[in-house]
């Protein structure tokens, strides 16, 4: 498990958990950083670089890698 933390960066992220609450991804907000990959047709998500279950949650989301700030991955992840 991550001992990462939302403290440790300065990325917006906002609710408790990207799929349910508690998940260690998060939806992110808009701030400088971010505004080049945010898309109406997607969710910005952010996970610890060293999740144990990033590959599962690739493969179930449909996620992409957009970019990486202060160890997290930024995902672009399609509405469905």
């Amino acid at each position: 498990m991550s001992n990462q933390t939302v403290s440790d960066t300065d990325l917006p992220f906002f609710g408790d958990g990207y799929r349910a609450d508690g998940d260690q991804c998060r939806r992110i907000g808009e701030d400088d950083f971010t505004n080049q990959f945010l898309d109406d047709a997607a969710d910005l998500v952010g996970c610890p670089e060293d999740m144990e279950n990033l590959g599962v949650f690739v493969i179930d989301t449909g996620a992409v890698e957009v970019g990486r700030k202060d160890s997290y991955i930024l995902y672009s992840v399609p509405l469905r």
